[in-house]
């Protein structure tokens, strides 16, 4: 079993040379006695900050040390202090940000093509934000950097290292475009340049990787990119683990985590979430998140089949406060509790997601999670499906459908793959540009690419197939779509036209003109065991959460499936996540009813809990042999009734979070 701890504290100390008496209030009992009382089993703590100041007694670099910490041994004390108790505690250090190196050697700074610094922040001055060239001379430096921590802390007392800000850049720099010459590349491209970065960065993981395991063989190692995703994949082998750093208040949101996880459960790596404590973005001295806000980033963690990181910084001082802990302390209560039916549990999915971030065009480097996928992964929880999301690498085999959200853009290779999946039975949902090969006849959709529509807007009409549950009246759709011709797929639901489009001298109203009530081209077509959706209907439903989208889609996917894994009668707020524990022989259902709401100006969270109750579920099990089915922890009873393939129960309450085990 996986000795990754569940219940860790990323403990950032970025602290200015200006303030004074650093550490001076720190006390090792009182501060693990805190961790312990919270439930804390891990905890990150500082060799170096990104104001490039170092919190042990540095041999090679004393000039580093923090001008105002009063005990040079803090991060030394930390870690004793924990171990004590059983606390893990990794080290942090930064790498690409460092306020003394910004400052102090410009001539390791990563520069654009007009020779300015890269601040991929976008902050003003004064930051620490400059990135750092991983090819200058400061690489020299951070090895014996790193070198330095191992020979104060002594490889004995390390249990790993958490290295902080790896960044994709396009850097002009002499040092990258020497290298780029070296190996016959065009450093005037830059694409040549994007995807030379990411080549850069590998090397340098493999390289500080075989630095660290050569003197601690067994230390956990992890590069913090502020997102997982399909760019590093090939470089995760230098990794022991991941961690998905995902704020929701703090510029991440709430649609992050979910389509991150979903991917990185594929991978076949212990993972663990992060989160903070904090009510917006990292460095909020002094602030609280709401408990049920936490709670929900937390146990959406749990549900992932990922341990937890909660976010906090350790005042200047050096002491913990003690309502963050008692918060943390009761999130992490929960989560001891509930571990036993987390750990080792692997996803059960019946759908696949493509993520669009494979297909982004080349150049693109930091698009972020693509509406699109957020669209897609929002309709399907809402939905109840399980899914996962995947790359054109991952073994397709195991799910009933792979979904193609609007923008994964074609290629031959993609396409053979999904050729092959087909053939092999697979089922395929495709929308707009995604694997269109808009030149030929030949694709897996069984249409004819006629145009980008000529309307803004149009509609669609629902049927008895699409749309079932909708008025047999049109629908508007508020993202321009493409006209395509069925040459052998079976059209399935038409787009309606509007009387003209909003351009020049025609307009109508405030947005858009009516239907015209003329039938215009196929919204949807079946192809055997493909279906097409002409408009974006997943970044639609990200952009302005048309319920007719989402049913829409519900329709096509029960063309699609054979049976559905999860289904309940509760509201679309409700989250479910199926897992599988091999060991135990048992499925371990999550069930989350947390509502976000933007009472703010910036930022979403959760306040409060609001219960459900009387919610009815119905659980395909298969040939599968249920003996039991109970609410854990505690190992309630929960009676059940079954009916072929599927069992059925039914729950007095949620609230929050609950976990049922489904005993074989």
């Amino acid at each position: 079993m996986s000795d990754l701890r569940f219940r860790q504290v990323h403990l950032d100390f970025h602290t200015s040379e200006y303030i004074p008496e650093v550490g001076t209030d720190f006390n090792g009992e009182e501060f693990a006695k805190r961790l312990e009382k919270a439930n804390v089993d891990s905890i990150t703590c500082f060799a170096r900050c990104h104001h490039g100041w170092l919190y042990y007694p540095s041999r090679k670099h004393a000039d580093l040390i923090h001008p105002g910490l009063t005990n040079h041994n803090l991060l030394l004390d930390q870690i004793k202090a924990c171990h004590d108790r059983g606390i893990k505690v990794p080290i942090y250090t930064t790498v690409q940000w460092d306020g003394r190196i910004m400052r102090e050697h410009p001539e390791w700074l990563s520069v654009d093509e007009q020779g300015n610094y890269i601040n991929t922040q976008n902050v003003e001055e004064p930051h620490f934000y400059h990135t750092i060239c991983l090819n200058s001379g400061y690489r020299k430096f951070f090895i014996e950097h790193l070198h330095d921590i191992m020979d104060v802390v002594g490889v004995e007392s390390i249990d790993g290292f958490f290295m902080d800000i790896l960044f994709q850049v396009d850097c002009c720099c002499d040092h990258c475009k020497k290298k780029m010459e070296e190996i016959h590349l065009d450093s005037r491209k830059k694409a040549v340049r994007l995807k030379y970065s990411l080549r850069m960065l590998e090397e340098f993981k493999t390289e500080i990787t075989a630095v660290i395991k050569e003197r601690v063989p067994e230390a956990s190692v992890f590069y913090n990119s502020s997102h997982v995703g399909p760019a590093s994949k090939d470089n995760f082998k230098e990794y022991s683990h991941l961690e998905l750093e995902s704020l929701p208040s703090g510029g991440w949101g709430y649609d992050h985590f979910p389509a991150t996880s979903r991917y990185a459960r594929t991978l076949g790596m212990d993972m663990i979430g992060m989160t903070g404590k904090f009510h917006t973005y990292w460095g909020d001295f002094h602030s609280l998140k709401n408990q049920a806000a936490l709670e929900l980033e937390c146990f959406h963690m749990l549900a992932m089949g990922a341990g937890c990181s909660i976010g906090d910084q350790l005042h200047p001082r050096g002491r913990l406060s003690e309502g963050a802990y008692d918060l943390i302390g009761k999130v992490y209560k929960s989560v001891r509790e509930k571990e036993p039916y987390c750990r080792e549990a692997k996803p059960v999915a019946e759908i696949a997601v493509l993520t669009p971030e494979e297909f982004y065009p080349e150049g693109e480097y930091n698009l972020g999670i693509s509406p699109s996928l957020i669209g897609a992964v929002r309709m399907l929880q809402e939905l109840s499906f399980q899914f996962d999301v995947i790359d054109s690498k991952t073994p397709m085999d195991s799910y009933q459908l792979i979904i193609l959200p609007d923008c994964i853009y074609y290629n031959e290779e993609l396409e053979k793959v999904m050729k092959n999946y087909i053939a092999n039975g697979g089922k395929v949902i495709g929308s707009y540009d995604s694997c269109l090969n808009k030149y030929s006849k030949d694709n897996i959709y069984g249409i004819t690419w006629k145009e980008e529509s000529p309307y803004y807007r149009e509609f669609v009409m629902p049927n008895q197939i699409i749309g079932k549950d909708l008025y047999n009246e049109e629908y508007v759709m508020y993202l321009r779509g493409h006209n395509v011709v069925a040459n052998g797929g079976e059209v399935l639901m038409d787009k309606i036209e509007p009387y003209f489009d909003r351009s020049g001298k025609t307009f109508c109203s405030h947005q858009h003109a009516p239907s015209s009530g003329k039938v215009g081209y196929p919204e949807v077509v079946r192809n055997g065991n493909v279906i097409y959706f002409a408009h974006p209907i997943f970044k639609l439903y990200r952009k302005n959460a048309a319920k007719w989208c989402k049913l829409m889609l519900k329709d096509a996917v029960a063309l699609c499936l054979e049976h559905k894994l999860v289904s309940h009668n509760g509201p679309s707020t409700m989250i479910t996540a199926l897992n599988h524990q091999e060991q135990e022989k048992r499925d371990i259902l999550h069930i989350l009813h947390y509502i976000t709401e933007k009472r703010s100006e910036d930022i979403c969270t959760v306040e409060d809990v609001i219960p459900l109750y009387g919610v009815e579920f119905k659980i395909y099990t298969g040939n599968k042999q249920p003996a039991a089915v109970a609410l854990v922890p505690g190992e309630a009873a929960v009676p059940f009734v079954r009916d072929g393939q599927y069992i059925s129960f039914r729950l007095d309450k949620i609230e929050g979070h609950c976990i049922i085990s489904i005993q074989y």
